[in-house]
């Protein structure tokens, strides 16, 4: 069997299966069409489906032409059929891995995967998981799973974990040219699965289990969480201290070593940075063992959107306004740039804590048309000098390119900037930082004071 499949993998006869054609699932099937393999993508989603076969993409980082050129010459086809799992060779499992509402991992996607998988399993596959999950699962869950048929692991089927790493909206790092970490549950099926993603991917980099692999993505992420955390802990020093938090991390910047820049926010959102580290924690648990730094970082980025929303009411109350009735125009709704994934995105968050002080609240986001949040519909509203001046506050949650930046440091009256992403040279009327002091503008009101706001003790 394995001389059988790695030939294939050689010679790039082998078919390639992937579950779950989400933005990590769809990007890796191009990524492995692209290098002439026979990809047959597999989701539980008609509408994802039928855009897949039609030549069009639904994922911002992988362009309509390149899906309706590898579909037309026959290296790409995409099926709610699961059965169909047994004609290929390779399957890569890239479903999500969310948070229950308990903030326990919810793995039923992966559940549903694997059932899918065994029913169709057969002699002389590769199958790898992708989706982030705890260290252990793929030794402690998946592999007695697929060999309660009968088939070893290692000798009649191969198994492997590798951590997905596409980062949506970085045009400098895709598939091809971000290292690939790939562990198995034993070294023939590390040596398979290298030899498989080593297709596509410039650089394979084994390791010696699939514990090991699923502790790294674990890592990668946790190191971000945490010093994302720190980062927004010493945003709420500095404006203890009348400082402006990006002045400083402006300024150690410039230290030419020993020193990594991280930028605070209103908090953290998308698939993995504020999921992966509560998935180790939730581990460790289990094994009596209290994850300190994880769990304190995981409580600063959650609070940030509260945070933010202080210094909104804050703002409004220097202005001789209150939040209630007060209309609040919320700038991105994504929870990165330049993309459409609203996944725990803390705007969300925000604009639910603003509703419930009876803010009126809209939203603008060039990437999310429409937002459903706790059972009421928004629409996204353009971005004119009009909406600007009308509005009573701006909150800029996410930076995206496409927005008018100038037109809001000219038109909106009073603008909360969690990003600092407007240029506070040519606000004409009143800005607050993340932190510290407001930023008068040439029109700002002469009898109206702005102060430096300071979050009470008692709420932090």
């Amino acid at each position: 069997m394995s001389v059988n499949l790695e030939q294939r993998i050689r010679d790039r006869s082998c078919r390639y299966g992937v579950v779950g054609l989400g933005y990590v699932g769809l990007a890796l099937a191009a990524g492995f069409a692209r290098r002439g393999i026979q990809v047959l993508g597999f989701d539980i989603d008609d509408a994802k489906v039928a855009a897949v076969n039609e030549g069009r993409s639904y994922v911002p980082d992988v362009d309509d032409a390149e899906v309706a050129s590898i579909v037309a010459a026959g290296r790409l086809e995409a099926t709610t059929d699961m059965g169909r799992l047994a004609e290929v060779d390779v399957i890569s499992i890239c479903v999500p891995t969310p948070l229950s509402k308990s903030r326990d991992p919810d793995l039923s996607y992966v559940e549903a995967a694997l059932k899918s998988v065994e029913r169709s399993l057969r002699p002389g596959q590769l199958i790898v998981l992708e989706s982030t999950t705890y260290p252990g699962m793929t030794e402690e869950v998946l592999k007695p799973r697929l060999e309660k048929r009968g088939l070893v692991v290692g000798e009649d089927i191969w198994l492997a974990f590798s951590p997905e790493r596409v980062d949506p909206g970085n045009h400098a790092y895709g598939i091809h040219n971000t290292p690939k970490v790939v562990g198995g549950v034993d070294p023939a099926s590390t040596a398979m699965a290298v030899l498989f993603y080593g297709i596509a991917v410039d650089h394979v980099v084994p390791v010696g289990s699939a514990a090991a692999a699923e502790m790294a993505k674990l890592l990668e992420n946790t190191f971000r969480s945490v010093n994302i955390g720190l980062v927004n802990e010493i945003a709420q020093m500095c404006d203890r201290l009348g400082l402006d938090v990006r002045e400083i991390v402006e300024a150690a910047s410039t230290k030419p070593y020993g020193f990594m820049r991280f930028e605070p926010g209103p908090g953290l959102g998308g698939h993995c940075i504020p999921l992966d580290p509560i998935y180790l924690s939730w581990k460790l648990r289990r094994l009596d063992f209290n994850a300190r730094f994880i769990e304190l970082a995981t409580d600063i980025n959650i609070g940030m959107p509260r945070y933010l929303v202080e210094r909104v009411t804050s703002a409004l109350n220097a202005r001789s306004r209150s939040v209630k009735g007060s209309r609040v125009l919320v700038m991105g709704v994504a929870y990165k740039r330049d993309v459409d994934d609203t996944r725990e995105s803390p705007a969300l968050e925000a604009m639910r804590l603003l509703l419930e002080s009876g803010a009126e609240v809209v939203y603008a986001d060039p990437f999310v048309d429409t937002l459903s949040l706790d059972d009421r519909l928004f629409t996204a509203l353009d971005v004119t000098p009009a909406l600007l001046a009308d509005v009573d506050c701006v909150v800029v949650t996410t930076d995206h390119t496409d927005f008018p930046w100038a037109a809001v440091a000219a038109h909106a009256h009073l603008i909360v900037d969690s990003r600092g992403a407007v240029d506070r040279d040519r606000v004409q009327h009143v800005l607050w930082p993340l932190s510290g002091p407001a930023v008068r503008g040439p029109q700002a009101s002469a009898d109206q004071t702005e102060r430096v706001f300071q979050v009470p003790r008692e709420n932090q």
